[in-house]
């Protein structure tokens, strides 16, 4: 599989030698091919061991096109992987397209499509939970909300049967009961709109911290509370207590609000194109994110490889990057405890799912993880065929975006390319520890300047 698509003309990657993934969201370069050359009085073909990069890359080709596993359709219109081991990049990869087809769908012609990049910008879905999960862990820790404590205590709307037993915990642990998603159509306001958010009955027969059940409602809630104790509106929450003290620029809601044309046409990625609202690219994915306003705590975030990379390190390196300290290491390590052990798991869709899940991050799966999965492993999927992987025995961070949402999410099911990335980064390490390093990747590549700034 490994031998497909490992052309080097056909991706641009960027370069190995940045400080910072933010920083190395703007270098490029471009991985070479195996090496052969004479070895031996035999003559036989000695070749260069195959770097991280170049795995990835053959790996994400061949997902460009139908598999066993996915026959009718193609994974993904295009895809971007980054690891990064020890806080340096180890491998990375970009293939595909970000825009491949128009609405209806209408497959584009080859001149106006877009080409993936490294920098290219994605619709996160719901890795934004990790992200609002870091916002209610800093209002726990200047005291203005406490984990323990009864959701209803800050938010009164929060009214139905059985409700009043919901922690600020259980919405990070997914045990509080809700459903997976609410209805918010028909409601001509967006305040009635969160008022029915709020006031989303528990699944029927659940009793709060009994049972795992995914539900992007507690997520909705959980920002509201960040918006009720903090008086901002979550983007502007999520700009002040995250994104601007980590200097991420591509990091947001609602991006097409404040990314230039240039470069929403040059680096936005495209998600469905069949939908009543046609093609979005720059809109948020979900529904029920798009009916508030494309703002809420389970979906909407939008961002690069590079920075959802660096919300990794920080979690890995216990609540700092770059010199700042953004959470505790105490408030860190909670999150990353598995809260719900000994918890039975409903999750019809992921039959094999267990209920392991820290605060904000799921843990230990298998399904997404596949090689890499342990017991101190982390991280979280997105519905548009996002993932952030962390496994902290081996100092990894690996992030994995891909548009398999383009131009319809019922085309594939993005779990399979997920492991088969995940194994081939295991099997890498391992050999790592077995036959020394290896470089990621040509070294010495020109770094052009970095893209305007975003905001």
């Amino acid at each position: 599989m490994l031998g497909l698509g490992l052309s080097a003309a056909a991706v641009a990657l960027t370069g190995c030698q940045a400080k910072t993934p933010a920083e190395q969201a703007g270098s490029w370069q471009t991985p070479t091919e195996p090496v052969a050359g004479q070895g031996g009085s035999a003559g036989r073909i000695v070749r260069t061991p195959r770097t991280l990069t170049q795995r990835l890359t053959g790996v994400l080709n061949v997902h460009l096109q139908p598999t066993s596993q996915n026959p009718s359709h193609p994974t993904y219109a295009g895809a971007v992987a980054l690891a990064l081991t020890g806080g340096q990049t180890s491998g990375q990869a970009t293939v595909g397209e970000a825009l491949r087809f128009d609405a209806g769908p209408v497959l584009l012609p080859a001149a106006q499509r877009v080409r993936m990049r490294p920098d290219s910008i994605f619709d996160l879905a719901s890795i934004t939970k990790v992200y609002t999960s870091i916002l209610v862990l800093q209002q726990v820790e200047q005291g203005r909300l406490d984990l323990d404590a009864p959701v209803v205590r800050y938010l009164p709307e929060f009214t139905g049967a059985g409700k009043s037993a919901v922690t600020v915990a259980m919405l990070l642990a997914h045990t509080s009961g809700l459903p997976v998603g609410a209805s918010v159509t028909g409601y001509p306001t967006l305040a009635e709109k969160w008022k029915a958010v709020l006031a989303t009955p528990l699944v029927s027969g659940s009793v709060p911290g009994r049972v795992f059940r995914y539900s992007s409602v507690g997520l909705m809630v959980a920002g509201k509370l960040v918006e009720k104790v903090t008086g901002q509106r979550l983007d502007q929450a999520l700009k002040s207590g995250l994104t601007d003290p980590l200097g991420l620029r591509w990091t947001g809601f609602n991006p097409n609000t404040w990314i230039s044309s240039a470069e929403r046409a040059a680096r936005m990625v495209a998600t469905d194109a069949r939908s009543s609202r046609g093609l979005l690219r720059g809109v948020v994915h979900d529904d029920v994110a798009n009916h508030l306003g494309g703002i809420a705590g389970h979906a909407g975030i939008f961002s690069t490889a590079a920075e959802v990379a660096v919300i990794g390190q920080l979690l890995l390196d216990g609540g700092t990057y770059g010199g700042r300290r953004i959470l505790a290491e105490s408030t860190v390590r909670r999150m990353l405890t598995n809260a719900n052990a000994g918890l039975p798991a409903v999750d019809p869709e992921r039959p094999r799912r267990t209920s392991d899940h820290g605060l904000g991050v799921v843990l230990n799966q298998p399904w997404f993880m596949g090689q890499l999965s342990r017991a101190g492993t982390f991280g979280h999927t997105g519905f548009t065929g996002t993932s952030l992987l962390v496994d902290p025995t081996r100092r990894l961070v690996f992030v994995l975006l891909t548009n398999r949402a383009h131009p319809n999410w019922s085309w594939a099911n993005p779990d399979p390319v997920r492991v088969a990335a995940a194994d081939e980064v295991a099997r890498w390490h391992t050999q790592q520890t077995t036959t020394g390093p290896q470089r990621s990747g040509r070294q010495g590549s020109a770094t052009p300047s970095p893209p305007p700034r975003g905001r």
